[in-house]
């Protein structure tokens, strides 16, 4: 098994950054921290196999295995602050050893480069770490990456790997370009590619949103193009992809506490009564771990399964099966897991398995 690891994969989801391609020094500046090797070391510890390991010095791969005790060849020796150079030159040396899978802890950005080097000439498998995962070549979370690792006699087909331009992103626009195609093991928890459509329900669901809303409470409403018509309904100029915080008030008006939030603004507003708001990422089904990542396993358990609000419409809800969570957090994963009511429409909801 090859083994990359991405150090500053990750980094500028809780702080609202929506990546962190070229954006390291502005996460650390936000108050970031590292999250790559600890999903990393999830992944290792869930092993229950021998594994030949192929890895990187230090941060990239080095530190993780020692601290969970997996032996290790060290192949490729990274530079002291590592870029996406160091990345593809790490995935040339595991094609040259000729490793069966290369698995690499990161988001799309790491994804590309690898393809961009190893094309589909090698199984890969993505350890989600990362702000943007929409390939299709990510495991649910680090310990389905285990067991899809270990799983007998899987069959490979080819992936799409995408990346979305970080910068208009940021702007709340969606712009992505096919990268490539990887060699991805077939299992039912690696995720699908991400779907980006539009259809009819979600102004539906947002003038019941506002018919049924606490008007003593903070919204802490997420992002995506349903819960933008709620935005849209409040009268409330948010973000479209990003994290709003809202306080509600009918006589005074409804106020936009914070624009686009990171996990630090929004940990400022979660005394009372504080409700969530989000809707799943398109064909894969996640409501937290992707794409929201301010929104993060701390300020869940603080909220509450009780006060989160979940909003799809139906023709989003027929593209999957359940609703996935992958907080970083295992007790909070649990703690979301079972059922949920999703609201769909005006006045109509659906009872869906939260995974």
């Amino acid at each position: 098994m090859g083994f990359i690891i991405n150090p500053i994969a990750g980094m500028g989801g809780k702080v609202g950054l929506k990546g962190t391609d070229g954006l390291e020094k502005e996460a650390i500046k936000r108050g970031a921290k590292p999250i790559a090797e600890e999903r990393a070391k999830e992944f290792l510890t869930a092993l229950k196999k021998m594994h030949v390991i192929y890895t990187c010095a230090s941060k990239m791969g080095e530190n993780a295995c020692k601290e969970t005790k997996k032996d290790a060849v060290i192949v490729y020796q990274p530079a002291e602050k590592t870029t996406a150079m160091d990345t593809k030159k790490a995935a040339k040396k595991m094609l040259e050893e000729e490793v069966d899978i290369l698995v690499f802890v990161g988001g799309d950005g790491t994804a590309c480069d690898i393809v961009d080097v190893i094309n589909a000439r090698l199984p890969v498998l993505g350890v989600p770490s990362g702000v943007k995962m929409y390939s299709a070549v990510f495991a649910f979370t680090p310990k389905d990456a285990a067991e899809i690792l270990e799983s007998d006699e899987l069959h490979l087909e080819e992936r799409e790997v995408i990346d979305i331009d970080e910068e208009a992103f940021r702007k709340g626009i969606v712009k992505t370009k096919l990268k490539g195609y990887a060699l991805v093991p077939c299992h039912e928890k690696i995720q699908a590619g991400k779907e980006f459509y539009s259809e009819n329900g979600k102004e539906e669901i947002a003038s019941w949103f506002i018919e049924e809303i606490d008007d003593k409470a903070i919204y802490i409403i997420g992002g995506g193009s349903t819960t933008w018509e709620i935005k849209k309904a409040l009268g409330i100029e948010g973000s479209f992809l990003g994290i709003d915080v809202i306080k509600i008030d009918f006589i005074k008006g409804h106020r936009l506490l914070c624009k686009d939030a990171g996990e630090k603004e929004i940990k400022k507003f979660l005394n009372g009564n504080v409700k969530i708001v989000v809707s799943p990422l398109g064909k894969q089904g996640f409501i937290f771990g992707r794409g929201n990542q301010p929104i993060s396993a701390e300020v869940i358990k603080k909220v509450g399964k009780e006060n989160i609000i979940v909003v799809a419409t139906k023709g989003k809800l027929n593209r999957i099966d359940s609703l996935k969570v992958d907080t970083g957090d295992e007790k909070v994963n649990e703690m979301l897991r079972g059922f949920i009511n999703v609201f769909t429409g005006y006045r109509e909801r659906r009872i869906m398995r939260v995974e």
